[in-house]
């Protein structure tokens, strides 16, 4: 289906984007791309100077970009304060999200008979679920999916195959858990007794609140007593790893491979990139940005950016990596002036 700008600048405007077209407004579009695949029927963005360079090669029929950026003559452009939140909208508006498939309960799906199943629920073949689980309307449980005894999925939730979710726990409206991604699981609690650990049962659960949305292959400790918690509209890339009792606030985001120990507390609007780690009981403040493979061992305040390992502030962190750097020069100096004390040293014995 074909787009013309002109509605597309509609779109924009209509979510407070303000879009002036520039070149030839009578162009349609069919869909998105990035400015090394576009094709002349579809329109691609730049958001990012690193890629300014791609504008002079793009085959683009048109390309969103900044209202103070330079492009090359006779370009058709959308002009807009935001390139990265008005390709958003025009990726939904033109491609919209994912559709699953509606599949009604599977009879190969094993449901416990106490179980309660919404309204227009999509339940495939290969799916458990267990006594006394509240499912919500139009959730969608996908192929080879484990819901556990007293488990409740709120409205809208979507769960892709292999997802398992232990007994008791919670999960909110419209969440999704991508591939692979375990909620619930014992946290590591053991006792050392002696030379032995002992285990220690994990009788807490995990509550996930609403418009979370969690990547393949992650694991969510239970708490061993309370709840382990990831609040509202909270995003998780893949392989995150969160201990037992963390308690990991709203509208977060985590990189892949970021791991969290037990009985972490973490503010509101916190970023952590690929790889951070975060030791146990601390308290990360709202705002905080963790720089990737940032290892923190202390509470990092609110409003906070920080690097490194460990984690200090990220302009001692910068210059401390352009200290490290010039290690080898610094060696290669101090060898040169110990040569030079030595032969003054010499000297002066030769002298007395």
């Amino acid at each position: 289906m074909s787009h013309p700008l002109t509605a597309l600048a509609d779109v924009l405007a209509n979510h407070q984007l303000p879009c002036e077209i520039i070149g030839d407004n009578r162009l349609s579009v069919t869909g998105v791309a990035t400015l090394e695949e576009a094709r002349p029927d579809e329109i691609s963005f730049l958001s990012n100077a690193k890629y300014e360079e791609a504008l002079a090669t793009t085959k683009a029929g048109a390309v969103i970009v900044a209202t103070d950026q330079q492009v090359p003559p006779g370009m058709t452009v959308l002009r807009v304060p935001d390139p990265y939140a008005a390709v958003m909208v025009v990726m939904v508006h033109l491609h919209g999200y994912r559709r699953h498939p509606q599949v009604g309960i599977d009879s190969r799906a094993v449901i416990d008979p106490s179980a309660e199943i919404g309204e227009g629920a999509s339940i495939h073949h290969g799916v458990t679920v267990g006594s006394d689980v509240r499912i919500g309307r139009r959730v969608v449980l996908y192929p080879g999916c484990y819901v556990a005894a007293g488990v409740r999925l709120g409205d809208d939730c979507v769960l892709f195959p292999n997802v398992v979710v232990y007994e008791q726990c919670i999960l909110g409206h419209r969440v999704t858990i991508h591939a692979g991604t375990v909620v619930g699981e014992d946290g590591l609690g053991y006792a050392p007794v002696k030379d032995r650990w002992h285990k220690i049962p994990q009788i807490g659960v995990v509550e996930i609140g609403d418009d979370v949305e969690i990547g393949s292959n992650c694991s969510i400790d239970r708490a061993t007593l309370g709840r382990t918690v990831i609040a509202s509209g909270t995003k998780f890339s893949n392989l995150i790893a969160i201990g037992h009792g963390a308690k990991i606030g709203e509208n977060c985001m985590f990189v892949a491979q970021v791991g969290i120990a037990g009985s972490v507390t973490v503010g509101n609007n916190v970023t952590m990139a690929g790889k951070v780690g975060v030791a146990g009981h601390l308290t990360i403040g709202d705002r905080a940005q963790l720089a990737a493979m940032a290892g923190v061992m202390n509470d990092v305040p609110p409003d906070t950016k920080v690097a490194g390992q460990p984690a200090i502030p990220i302009k001692d962190a910068l210059r401390s990596f352009s200290l490290t750097a010039r290690l080898p020069e610094m060696a290669k100096q101090i060898k040169q002036l110990e040569a030079q004390v030595e032969a003054l040293r010499k000297a002066l014995d030769a002298r007395a």
